[in-house]
């Protein structure tokens, strides 16, 4: 995954993939996803991206699942 961010037009696109682009789908007036011929979301655009998004603080954290253990 690839986060850009456009200074001069204050844009991010957020890219999930490199997959080829079939459709562009407008979610708001400022927010737009891409999507493949199976329907995957493959990038998302967000216009005026200062003002839609907490952009100057982006974070990645990665989840993973606790084990669970029960003893008897």
């Amino acid at each position: 995954m690839k986060v850009k961010y456009f200074l001069d037009t204050d844009t991010a696109l957020v890219e999930f993939s490199d997959r080829s682009i079939a459709e562009t789908k407008e979610i708001n007036e400022n927010i737009y996803i891409d999507l493949d011929r199976s329907g995957n979301l493959v990038a998302m655009t967000i216009e005026h991206a200062r003002q839609q998004t907490s952009l100057p603080f982006l974070s990645y954290e990665q989840i993973e699942e606790k084990a669970t253990h029960q003893t008897t």
